[in-house]
């Protein structure tokens, strides 16, 4: 038995429970670099706990197709963690609200081209999924020493569809 999910459009109100959207929609707040470019200032609350530190990394993951299986939804109780494509291509976002310590049922969102995301700390969510290659990604996360991922299994698991 599986369960169904339809993929939802990623706007700020709907992702809002679950993180910051990460773009350049709209006109920028400030101007800078002598006229010659503009900054979309501060569309992210990055949250990396007493003990740790922002890192950024490079994910190179592989393209999933649809409909997708999610079997499998983790979290980071120590930290937020932003997803920036380095393509132009768009890609899933499945997010799912906390129950007592554990996924309710869960959201799938599809990016638009260009747009990032940010998980607030604790956000349980799907692994990154692309929907082409390359799935590269700058993810900016808390290093630190503690343990920072907790994983559920989806069992039945659902199919997210188109």
């Amino acid at each position: 038995m599986t369960r169904d999910i339809q993929i939802e459009p990623l706007t700020k109100a709907a992702f809002a429970p679950f993180g910051d959207i990460l773009d350049a929609s709209g006109s920028p707040d400030k101007i800078i670099n002598a006229g010659l470019c503009g900054r979309h200032h501060d569309k992210a609350v990055l949250d990396f706990g007493p003990d740790g530190r922002a890192g950024i990394s490079i994910f190179n993951a592989e393209a999933r197709r649809l409909p997708y299986v999610l079997d499998l939804l983790e979290r980071h109780p120590e930290g937020s963690q932003a997803f920036l494509p380095m393509t132009g291509e768009p890609f899933l976002v499945i997010v799912a609200p906390d129950e007592n310590g554990v996924p309710g049922r869960p959201r799938a969102f599809l990016t638009a081209p260009h747009q990032g995301v940010n998980f607030h700390r604790g956000t349980w969510h799907g692994v990154l999924t692309p929907l082409a290659e390359p799935g590269l990604f700058a993810v900016v996360d808390r290093i630190g020493a503690s343990a920072n991922l907790d994983e559920h299994p989806l069992d039945p698991p659902y199919v997210i569809r188109a």
